[in-house]
Order: C-alpha cells, then sequence, then structure tokens
C-alpha cells in the first residue's frame, strides 16, 4: 500500500526501505528527493515509482542525497528511467549522491552522458590513397624480389651440397604433396577427357569425324588441360596448406627460432617444398594424360562406336613426344609457381590467426592468376616457336 504524506506530495512506500518525495512540481519540471535503501529486492517497485515522478517532457531533478545505499541491481534502474526519458524528449538530472553511492551510479549513469573522447577520423585525399597504394606496391615488390633472392641462394647451396638436402623430408614433402593428391586429381583428369570427348562426340557425329575424337582429346590434354588443371587442383590443396603452414610457424615465431639456431628458414622450409611440388606435379600431370585419355576411350566407344585400336591408333598418330614434353614443362613451371608463392605469403604472413586466413586466401587466389598468365605465355610462345 501506499501514501501520500500531507500536502507536500511526500510519496511513501509501505514496508519499503526506500521513499520518494516530490518536492516541487511544475509545468516546466519537478524536483524529486529519493532516500533509504535502492537494493535490488525492490527494483520493481522503484521502476513503476520513477515512470510515475518522471513526467515526459518536462525535466527532472532527481535528489540523491538521502540515499544510504545503492546496489547494481537499483542503479540499473535509475539508468534505464533516465535513458527512456532521454528518449522520449524529458531532461533528467541525478544530485546529492555521495560515497559509494556515486561511485555505482557513476558506474552505471556517467557513460550515458560522456562525449567519445577519440578524434574523428581525419579524411584522406586522393593524392594520399594513391600515394600510399603506390608505397604498399613498392614494398610488396621488394618483399618478393628479396625471398626470389633467398631461394636463389638456397638452390644454389644445394647444388653445391646436395647432401645438405634434408632428403628424408623431401620424401615426406613428395608423399604429402604427390601421392595424397593422386586420387582428386586423377579424378579430375577422367571426368575431364570424359567431358571432352563428350562434347566432341556431339559434334563429329554430324560430320562422320568420329574417329578423330582421339586426336582431340589427347591433344587437348598434353598440351593444356592436364597440366593446367593438375596445378588448379595442387594450388587449392597443396598450396594452401604450405602457406597455412608456414604462416603459422611464422605468427608463432617458430621461423625466428630457425634464425636464432643458426638456421636459414629459406634452406630448411622453403627449398624443401618447392623442389617437392616441383618434382611431383609433372608426375601427377604424366598420370592424368593417361587417364585423361582413357576417359576419353570410354565416351568414344559408348557414344560413337569407335574401336578400341581405332581410338589408340588416333591418339598414337596424333601425339608427338613434344605435345607429352611441353605439357610437362609446364607442369614444372606451374609448380615452381605455386609453390614460391605459398611459400611466400606464408614467409610475409602477420597478425595471429587472422593473418594465417588472409595468406592462405591470397596465396590460393594469386598462384591460379599466375598460372593462367603463365599458361598463356606458353601459348603464345609455343605459338611462335611452331611447337
Amino acid at each position: 500500500m501506499w501514501h501520500r504524506a500531507g500536502g507536500g506530495g511526500i510519496v511513501t512506500p509501505v514496508g519499503e526501505p526506500f521513499e520518494i518525495e516530490e518536492v516541487a512540481v511544475g509545468p516546466t519540471g519537478n524536483h524529486v528527493r529519493v532516500a533509504g535503501q535502492l537494493t535490488v529486492e525492490h527494483v520493481g517497485r522503484l521502476r513503476e515509482e520513477l515512470e510515475r515522478v518522471i513526467r515526459i517532457p518536462s525535466s527532472t531533478r532527481i535528489d540523491l542525497s538521502g540515499v544510504e545505499r545503492l546496489d547494481g541491481g537499483a542503479a540499473a534502474v535509475l539508468a534505464e528511467s533516465w535513458s527512456r526519458a532521454m528518449m522520449g524528449g524529458a531532461a533528467v538530472a541525478f544530485e546529492g549522491a555521495r560515497g559509494s553511492v556515486a561511485a555505482v551510479l557513476d558506474l552505471y549513469t556517467d557513460r550515458l552522458a560522456r562525449e567519445c573522447l577519440r578524434p574523428p577520423p581525419a579524411r584522406i585525399g586522393i593524392f594520399e590513397q594513391v600515394g600510399r597504394a603506390t608505397n604498399d606496391i613498392f614494398e610488396r615488390c621488394i618483399e618478393i624480389l628479396e625471398f626470389l633472392g633467398q631461394v636463389m641462394l638456397a638452390t644454389f647451396a644445394f647444388l653445391r651440397r646436395p647432401r645438405s638436402l634434408n632428403w628424408p623430408d623431401v620424401g615426406r614433402l613428395m608423399e604429402r604433396h604427390g601421392a595424397d593428391g593422386l586420387p582428386i586429381t586423377l579424378t579430375i583428369a577422367f571426368l575431364i577427357g570424359s567431358i571432352t570427348a563428350y562434347q566432341a562426340a556431339l559434334q563429329l557425329k554430324q560430320f562422320g569425324a568420329d574417329i578423330f575424337v582421339g586426336d582431340l582429346v589427347s591433344l587437348s590434354l598434353t598440351r593444356e588441360l592436364a597440366p593446367l588443371m593438375t596445378a588448379i587442383v595442387i594450388a587449392g590443396r597443396s598450396g594452401a596448406a604450405i602457406a597455412a603452414e608456414i604462416g603459422t610457424m611464422r605468427v608463432s615465431e617458430e621461423i625466428d627460432a630457425l634464425e636464432t639456431l643458426g638456421l636459414c628458414p629459406y634452406r630448411f622450409l622453403v627449398f624443401p617444398r618447392v623442389f617437392a611440388v616441383v618434382l611431383v606435379l609433372p608426375v601427377l600431370t604424366l598420370l592424368a594424360d593417361v587417364v585423361g585419355i582413357f576417359g576419353g576411350l570410354l565416351i568414344a566407344i559408348s557414344q560413337l562406336e569407335v574401336s578400341t585400336t581405332g581410338y589408340l591408333l588416333s591418339v598414337q598418330a596424333a601425339l608427338d613426344p613434344g605435345d607429352v614434353i611441353g605439357g610437362l614443362l609446364k607442369a614444372c613451371v606451374f609448380g615452381a609457381i605455386l609453390s614460391m608463392q605459398a611459400c611466400e605469403r606464408g614467409m610475409a604472413t602477420r597478425g595471429g590467426a587472422e593473418g594465417v586466413g588472409r595468406s592462405t586466401t591470397s596465396a590460393v587466389v594469386a598462384t591460379l592468376f599466375l598460372i593462367v598468365v603463365a599458361d598463356a605465355i606458353f601459348t603464345v610462345l609455343f605459338d611462335l616457336l611452331g611447337i
């Protein structure tokens, strides 16, 4: 039960440890005095009374000089009432809080009225943006040239002393990036050969040129599709793994530990991975050639009624060693590109786990772009050389 004492407008909760007194009520605002103990056990009644005495849109001054105790729950209710009144267009001010009451109240209300101390971000002009981008590109080029120089030094050291290379580690890396990736590589090669043969069959059948499906499949696979698709698969599988592995070692300071021990990370980490990928990618490409041609054979037999002997004789007549060697040369270059790009991004990793993710993504994207560019260069070069 509640009663209003006398004509002065005192609102007193019967059985509650606090009281609220409306000292003055006017057309532009009112003055409210709160006394007693404001605790979480009575926040429901406190909220109701604050809603009763805070009039919107007029202003309200709440005197807390008589409050003996204030805990977090009651302070949250005061802050909630302050925020609701401000949103409704009213002004609420807390006055007279002392000691621990003021300290608790500040934790909940001081941040509501505090202005941001951080200066607004300065606007960057177009010339400054261009300058920063140019500087970033210049620094990136320096990092790439430094990386290539270190890899060359590691290569020369290997050529002078082949026994200095950790050959067991190279074998393990060849298994991880070659043998472990064989199923997915051969599956994709089989599908590529089958799709190429099927698309060719739809057109060649109209002109009675069924026998030439073997020429088309074998030449397109050995010269173009097998090395390109194998490199793309290995870039997505092994390139990302290499970048993430070396990037994690960089952010966890394992590479710094190697340098402290006097071990060159380029000879110990980078060169074995580049060497292993360059060795396994031509082997994977050669196997992809065989499996892709076999996939074309199945389509030729089922769709064009071409005999196995006729298909194989067509493949033999169309291919020459230069076609296969050219594809294997592409595979070697693609392997060097994807492995060095992945290692470079891993060595340049900064910023913890997030940086590892960024390096892995950029390594895969940049590798795919560079492989396609290299393939276009090979196409033009082979055409000029008549290969």
